[in-house]
């Protein structure tokens, strides 16, 4: 399915950047700017963003890195 018309991404596409930047380095936080950097590609108009947001969080690959989760809360717990 095509997700950004603008750039002819597709949520193939998507999945795979997000594979491939977790394959090369597992503690990397991945942003929709950063899938569109490992295309090649740059966002244009905005529009397909929740799609492409939507499409990113399908993925299992997706995660935060564990020493970065909780950092609100403790920064909120010190405060």
């Amino acid at each position: 399915m095509i997700v950004c018309s603008c750039n002819s991404i597709s949520d193939r596409d998507i999945h795979a950047a997000i594979d491939w930047m977790r394959a090369s380095d597992p503690e990397t936080i991945i942003t929709p700017g950063k899938v569109y950097h490992a295309l090649g590609k740059r966002p244009d108009c905005g529009g397909c963003m929740s799609l492409f947001l939507s499409t990113m969080r399908q993925n299992d690959n997706l995660v935060v890195p564990a020493e970065l989760r909780g950092l609100k809360e403790h920064r909120m717990k010190r405060g």
